[in-house]
């Protein structure tokens, strides 16, 4: 028979060890003990309503779901090594909340939290907004859906990443990734997805200099840039773009078809053959 917690207050260390079969709810985890890893190992647990300021509450999970819940500031490292969880309408504030998890849906968070999701798998994250720096880094599997997300350093070391409907204001955002593909969504920030492999963008709005550089086997279909300047330097690239382009750079391969562009830089100093072509509509 499933069990219920209502209403209680936790301070000491592994408070609800190994806690089973039960929805935690209204509860407290905090006080002038500070205690760690307050629900570490529990199995089959509901946590609803309830505010966090312990550090690693949510260790070694496995089934989990959180509802309108706080994790502060204080609560460094909350969830890691867990699996098969759902994280809904609840805040995330404590730096490096989700690392090394497996099978995570998130939906109505706002995410406040540098290093979140390190070298996790089966992530999907909805309707959320995101502060964070070096997001998502090394892992794999991972859908993003209506996300508006502020940060640097995002999604880079990445496989087999889905991006819709969201907004990204992000530096040097996947780097080194493979298998990305980004459909209907703006993309801001410096130095896009240099060292990318089979990343493909679709209907998607990029802003910023030095774009796509470097990139493997790219693939751009009805997309428009604003103040991206020197894009596409040594990148293998086939790209319909709507619009105008401030300048391409020695592109390596492929056809990069264009409304307008300010400038075609093809120079004779480049450290590989460049024979990728420039089309104006």
């Amino acid at each position: 028979m499933r069990q219920q917690i209502i209403g209680k207050q936790f301070d000491e260390e592994r408070a609800l060890y190994f806690l089973q079969h039960t929805d935690v709810v209204d509860c407290i985890f905090a006080g002038p003990a500070d205690g760690e890893s307050v629900l570490k190992e529990a199995r089959d647990v509901g946590v609803m309503n309830c505010s966090f300021s312990l550090r690693y509450p949510l260790w070694h999970v496995q089934g989990f779901r959180m509802e309108k819940s706080t994790m502060d500031e204080m609560t460094r490292a909350a969830i890691w090594y867990a699996c098969n969880g759902e994280i809904s309408d609840s805040v995330l504030g404590g730096i490096k909340a989700v690392r090394e998890c497996h099978n995570i849906d998130l939906s109505g968070c706002e995410i406040i939290s540098q290093e979140f999701g390190w070298k996790s798998s089966g992530i999907t994250l909805k309707n959320s907004f995101v502060t964070a720096e070096y997001l998502f880094l090394d892992s794999r599997d991972v859908k993003l859906e209506n996300v508006q997300m502020k940060g640097k350093y995002s999604f880079q070391y990445m496989e087999h990443l889905e991006i819709r409907d969201s907004c990204l204001d992000t530096k040097d955002a996947f780097w080194h990734s493979k298998n990305v593909t980004v459909v209907n969504s703006t993309l801001k920030g410096e130095y896009l997805a240099w060292f990318s492999e089979n990343l493909t963008l679709v209907d998607c709005h990029i802003i910023g200099t030095q774009p796509l550089c470097y990139c493997k086997n790219l693939k751009l279909v009805n997309c428009t840039m604003e103040a991206t300047d020197l894009s596409f330097e040594y990148s293998e690239v086939e790209a319909d773009i709507r619009g105008h382009v401030d300048s391409i750079k020695n592109p390596k391969c492929g056809q990069i078809t264009v409304d307008s562009v300010g400038e075609i830089i093809m120079t004779d100093d480049t450290v590989m053959d460049c024979t990728g072509e420039v089309h104006i509509r």
